[in-house]
């Protein structure tokens, strides 16, 4: 019998849980990702950490850099190093853009999601401007008013 295709352990997805509280999100791109298979299999395990990566364009290829894929449990002497520098894989028209973007407006290259497309591990890239410090308190000031007007309106239906 097939493997369902909703099935959750088939479809796992790390996030950045800190890229949209200290970044406004300008343009996305999705990215493939060059990896070693002991680092496919940590992945799909749900064992990487992409919270304190960041990517860099040098000589034309983008980088992603400080992104922890833990090594497989099972692996040998082949195993990959935790924190290796991984290539991303993009389009040329796209790496130029983003190299523009990186020294001409001062952004940050932010990986988004690590998730997996069919078989091959995608990462969501974004281009990105860091919020200010009162950028974030306006944005927790939203949350908590929208957070009461939620438990308001909850109240008055029940």
């Amino acid at each position: 019998m097939a493997a369902s295709k909703k099935d959750s352990a088939r479809f796992t997805e790390i996030r950045n849980s800190k890229a949209l509280r200290d970044y406004t999100v300008d343009e996305r791109f999705e990215a493939g990702i060059q990896l070693r298979g002991t680092e496919v299999k940590s992945i799909r395990a749900g064992r990487a950490q992409i919270n304190d990566a960041f990517g860099r364009v040098e000589k034309g290829e983008v980088w992603l850099y400080n992104a922890h894929i833990e090594q497989y449990a099972f692996g040998n002497i082949y195993n990959h190093d935790a924190k290796r520098i991984r290539k991303l894989l993009l389009h040329g028209r796209d790496i130029r853009k983003i190299q523009l973007a990186l020294e001409a407006e001062g952004r940050a290259l932010v990986p988004l999601r690590m998730y997996f497309k069919e078989a091959l591990v995608k990462v969501e890239v974004a281009l990105c401007t860091g919020k200010k410090l009162y950028d974030r308190r306006d944005d927790l000031k939203k949350k908590a008013e929208m957070r009461e007007v939620d438990q308001a309106m909850k109240h008055r239906r029940g």
